[in-house]
């Protein structure tokens, strides 16, 4: 039985358009994400076929909350005068 402090290890992998889907963006996104850093990519491939890129759910996860704006901060919208 693994100790409650071990990382899962058989997490949920996603691929690049799943993860489109879920936020609801381009794949092109998603790879820019990765460029920048908020999203680790995970490369399966097995040889000289096409790359198959997955990012962990968990990831996903951590990025949208993230991004996610407390109901508390200030608004970005014009103020009216």
């Amino acid at each position: 039985m693994p100790y409650p402090s071990e990382p899962a290890v058989c997490e949920k992998l996603l691929s690049i358009q799943s993860v489109a889907e879920i936020l609801d963006v381009s794949r092109r996104s998603v790879y820019r994400y990765i460029a920048l850093g908020e999203l680790s990519a995970i490369d399966l491939r097995t040889g000289a076929e096409r790359s198959r890129v997955r990012v962990s759910g968990s990831d996903v996860k951590a990025l949208v909350e993230r991004r996610t704006s407390s109901s508390g901060s200030s608004s970005s919208a014009p103020q009216a005068n």
